[in-house]
């Protein structure tokens, strides 16, 4: 990887269309197509899921899309990874911020790369055995694999994939993009279509876009609609920031976010249609369940969707026309999927680690080995997976809060101004986002977040071994703001060398 004098990086993507596929990569994943189908069922009252959907396309314009371009601005002007920015951003005494928004995204991580391990085995699973008839025979492989120690390897065979995906830098990242994002967006096109065609499809499709109104009185649902959309888009986890170090200045900052938010949305609705529309063609056209029992099957499925995607959707197809074919199409896009979005994470750290002055081979080396030691736990327990997307899914609010809290501090107008006026044939925005920027993001951070706070105080809200209790939460986030604000001097001398005089190109 070549670097400048001050530790900024000099690699480029090489085209517009190759940065689009990698930006939109970090957006698609299986957060698309594992987690919001089911976070949808989860948030959807009796007659329908419409009022979330609201809820989630809000934060799309009001949360994401604004974040991701102050993430495209801080990186392509200060070359660098999440903590140096931070640094460079804000100063010294801010590198503990972009630390934590680091860590937060990282340790997702942890746990990602054991979703992607089930991808793979289903997967091949799909092409080597006939899919599953009954519930039985779809448990059976499932615990299977729980039990034997598949996870493990899996997961290490997510991890080492990943590292050799970015072991060249932006070139291999942008060479890898270039085949998964159009074959996973191809892939769910036709699977999605194909959803629609089944008898009773549209029952689902109908649930899905049905708002019940009354839903929007809990504010769980702004919750899980804001951390869905943070999820969904990567916004405030650093990703766009680190790719974009490797952006060119023609490059443009608003057309690039709202082209990615918005494809990686429609992306989610893509999946959310099919799964709603495979699940009730099937479970209530064809085997008669009502509509309370095809919802509750949606939404408790086991921990992490585990039910939904892997137990349900082979039986699904299973008894489809052509859904041998169909599930080997549906588990590739989503290890595609998981790719696409586990090499951006894991070049987030990497980058990081070569600001503080590892190469970047040690700097892969450092971070494939503790993210699969630190995913062991979620590899071996779904209680503890369901934890920690829980806890650091949650967490999203405050990194993008912290975000936030800089870019008020330098001046949302200067920024406005500076970069996000039209330069070089760029849309230009409005004094919308501005008012967004300082004040809707940071309200809607604490008041959400005390909301949120307020009502997790339950029968058990003190046990931080509870993985649903509100003190697990805090503990964890109180562990790791503790240590990088113990550590924030240190953090300031490893990354000297990253944060020098900012670079024009």
């Amino acid at each position: 990887m070549s670097t400048n004098m001050d530790g900024s990086v000099t690699q480029r993507f090489s085209s517009r269309w190759g940065f689009f596929l990698s930006v939109l990569g970090i957006a698609v994943g299986t957060g698309n197509i594992w987690r919001f189908p089911r976070i949808a069922a989860q948030n959807g009252g009796e007659d329908g899921a419409g009022a979330f959907l609201v809820a989630w396309l809000i934060f799309l314009f009001a949360w994401s899309i604004p974040l991701i371009m102050v993430e495209y601005v801080w990186g392509r002007r200060s070359r660098a990874g999440v903590v140096a920015t931070f640094i460079k951003e804000g100063g010294d005494r801010f590198a503990w911020m972009g630390a934590f928004v680091a860590f937060v995204a990282t340790a997702i991580t942890f746990f990602y790369s054991v979703v992607v391990g089930w991808c793979i085995y289903y997967l091949i699973q799909t092409i080597v055995s006939p899919l599953p008839m009954s519930t039985e025979a779809a448990m059976t492989t499932w615990n299977e694999y729980q039990a034997g120690g598949w996870p493990l390897l899996f997961h290490a065979i997510a991890m080492g994939l990943g590292g050799l995906a970015i072991a060249k830098g932006v070139s291999s990242i942008e060479r890898v993009n270039k085949i998964l994002v159009p074959t996973l967006l191809t892939i769910v096109l036709i699977s999605t279509i194909r959803a629609l065609m089944l008898p009773g499809a549209w029952e689902g499709v109908s649930y899905l876009f049905t708002p019940q109104w009354s839903q929007l009185a809990s504010p769980k649902v702004w919750i899980e609609a804001l951390t869905q959309n943070a999820w969904d888009t990567g916004a405030g986890w650093g990703l766009f920031l680190t790719y974009a170090a490797y952006m060119s200045h023609k490059h443009n900052v608003v057309k690039s976010a709202v082209a990615t938010a918005v494809s990686n949305n429609i992306v989610s609705m893509m999946a959310a249609i099919m799964v709603f529309a495979t699940v009730f063609a099937v479970l209530q056209t064809e085997l008669g369940m009502t509509r309370p029992e095809v919802l509750e099957v949606m939404k408790t499925s086991g921990p992490a969707s585990t039910g939904l995607t892997f137990i349900w959707m082979p039986q699904l197809f299973a008894r489809m026309f052509l859904g041998n074919p169909l599930a080997i199409l549906f588990f590739l896009g989503l290890t595609f999927a998981g790719f696409s979005s586990l090499i951006a994470q894991l070049e987030l750290p990497t980058r990081v680690f070569i600001d503080a002055g590892l190469t970047r081979k040690k700097a892969i080396l450092m971070v494939i080995g503790f993210s699969y030691l630190l995913g062991i736990p979620s590899a071996v327990n779904l209680n503890i997976l369901s934890n920690q997307d829980f806890v650091w899914g949650v967490a999203l609010m405050v990194s993008g809060a912290f975000v936030a809290f800089l870019v008020i501090r330098q001046g949302v107008e200067k920024m406005r101004d500076e970069h996000l006026s039209g330069q070089d044939g760029d849309w230009k925005v409005s004094k919308a986002w501005v008012l967004i920027v300082k004040y809707f993001i940071p309200v809607a951070a604490v008041t959400l977040l005390a909301w949120f706070l307020s009502q997790s105080v339950t029968d058990r809200w003190y046990d931080p071994l509870d993985p649903g209790s509100l003190m697990t939460l805090l503990v964890q986030w109180a562990l790791m703001i503790g240590l990088f604000l113990g550590a924030n001097k240190w953090i300031v001398k490893r990354m000297a060398g990253s944060t020098g005089p900012k670079t024009s190109d």
